[in-house]
């Protein structure tokens, strides 16, 4: 089938995108297919996949536009690889990404959607048929998709009451924690849902941890303590599906770290910074932004001494060193925009994975 040419992905008529996936992070498991008769028409549910990047594992899609043919199209998964053991098939629309709808998106767009993702990427498909016979019927596909999938990170302050929740969990069962929220309470205030379910405490899992055990690390974290909670609806969504709730597909809205992004464009002296590789917290490599010159495009657009760099024109950085950031930075001769932290909100980060 002809393809639309995509600008911007490697000159290539199709985006090819790499994950690598960890068997130790949990079942990949699609929900049991359930369909639904619409004037004749069969239209199955959508299938998810959490694909989780490791350094030594990796499997390979393309994701291509056609003419002709609607919607974005998993195509040429690799015979006998990842993609095609966990159940991704040839001809499945994507829908969403890390529980965003993106079937109305442009193309490059989603492309950049799951390279910016880093090591870990939530993937909603449906198959082919499915989607042109809702296509056909005029159906919303967006309707075919929970509402929302994805749990909360939320970082709390304690008052002098305290952190603003209560804990209740099952007499001698491990690791199941229900939080009962106090109106108006730090918890509240910080976006913690009333009767969400406890999954990580300061960025390890609370799975193994006894009542004794949790109550001792919520005082062991002093005034400030971050939770990362699932409404009854989202732990269900995963439990039923076999997929590991982690803190890299939360929402992280109510956080106060945030990132930034800086829109640049070069002026006859540059855009007035200096690139250097550094070693990062968490033991990691990291490009990190210095030397930014006043009166510069740098500073002018918000760059800060001691930045970390995260991606580059909306795709990710991780694995890539020194050389190829650079050239990912010169890639468009006059303008860049460049996706950053703070050193304080990369340590956040980092100590919750």
């Amino acid at each position: 089938a002809a393809m639309k040419q995509t600008k911007g992905l490697e000159g290539d008529k199709k985006s090819i995108i790499k994950f690598e996936f960890n068997p130790k992070d949990g079942i990949d498991n699609p929900a049991l297919s359930l369909t639904e008769d619409m004037d004749g028409e069969s239209i199955g549910e959508p299938r998810f996949y959490l694909l989780t990047k490791s350094s030594t594992e990796t499997f390979g899609f393309c994701l291509n536009e056609e003419l002709g043919c609607q919607g974005h199209i998993i195509r040429q998964i690799e015979l006998g690889g990842l993609a095609q053991r966990r159940g991704l098939q040839d001809g499945d629309r994507l829908l969403q990404v890390n529980g965003q709808f993106v079937d109305h998106m442009d193309h490059r767009r989603v492309v950049q959607k799951i390279k910016a993702s880093g090591n870990q990427v939530l993937l909603a498909v449906l198959d082919d048929n499915s989607y042109e016979a809702a296509k056909a019927l005029g159906r919303d596909v967006s309707q075919l998709l929970p509402a929302d999938i994805r749990p909360r990170l939320c970082h709390i302050t304690r008052d002098k009451s305290g952190f603003g929740f209560s804990v209740s969990s099952p007499e001698g069962v491990k690791g199941t924690f229900q939080l009962s929220v106090q109106q108006d309470g730090p918890a509240e205030r910080a976006g913690v849902p009333p009767g969400s379910w406890l999954l990580e405490l300061n960025g390890a899992s609370v799975r193994s941890y006894s009542q004794a055990q949790l109550t001792r690390k919520l005082k062991q974290s002093g005034s400030k303590v971050t939770v990362l909670v699932a409404s009854s609806a989202v732990e269900e969504f995963y439990r039923l599906r076999g997929l590991r709730v982690t803190a890299a597909l939360a929402d992280t809205s109510w956080l106060p770290f945030k990132v930034r992004e800086l829109h640049m464009v070069k002026g006859p002296a540059g855009y007035g910074f200096l690139l250097k590789e550094d070693d990062c917290s968490s033991g990691t490599t990291g490009q990190f932004l210095w030397d930014v010159d006043a009166g510069l495009p740098a500073q002018q657009a918000g760059m800060k001494e001691g930045d970390r760099l995260l991606a580059v024109n909306g795709e990710s950085i991780e694995g890539l060193d020194h050389h190829q950031t650079v050239l990912r930075i010169r890639a468009h001769d006059d303008r860049v925009t460049l996706l950053v932290i703070d050193p304080a909100g990369d340590e956040f980060y980092q100590s919750v994975g």
